[in-house]
């Protein structure tokens, strides 16, 4: 399974999120030290989980990573996060890691 799945799935287990998208930036990186040759290495997550409620972004990204702890050992050398709630997903817009959402 690649990482990116194993990220999605880890996250929807967990979390039960409305939504979640795990974009592999991995070829952004490439050819620099911390790249190693195939990618999966570099990610942006975007999620919107009712998990969050009551959370401020510090506790919502520690519960993310903790989530994550095996892959952030492992193979993941960056992670950049997106969390909101679904009500701060409906009241303002939120990133997808730098591409146009359409």
């Amino acid at each position: 399974m690649s990482v990116a799945r194993t990220i999605e799935r880890k996250l929807t287990e967990q979390l039960h999120p409305q939504s979640v998208d795990v974009l592999d930036q991995s070829h952004q990186h490439a050819g620099h030290a911390s790249a190693p040759p195939g990618g999966e290495s570099h990610f942006h997550v975007e999620i919107v989980a009712e998990a969050f409620n009551n959370l401020n972004r510090v506790a919502r990204q520690r519960l993310v990573y903790q989530i994550l702890n095996d892959e952030l050992a492992g193979p993941v050398h960056a992670l950049s996060l997106n969390t909101v709630t679904p009500a701060e997903a409906m009241t303002k817009p939120y990133s997808n890691g730098g591409h146009n959402r359409k």
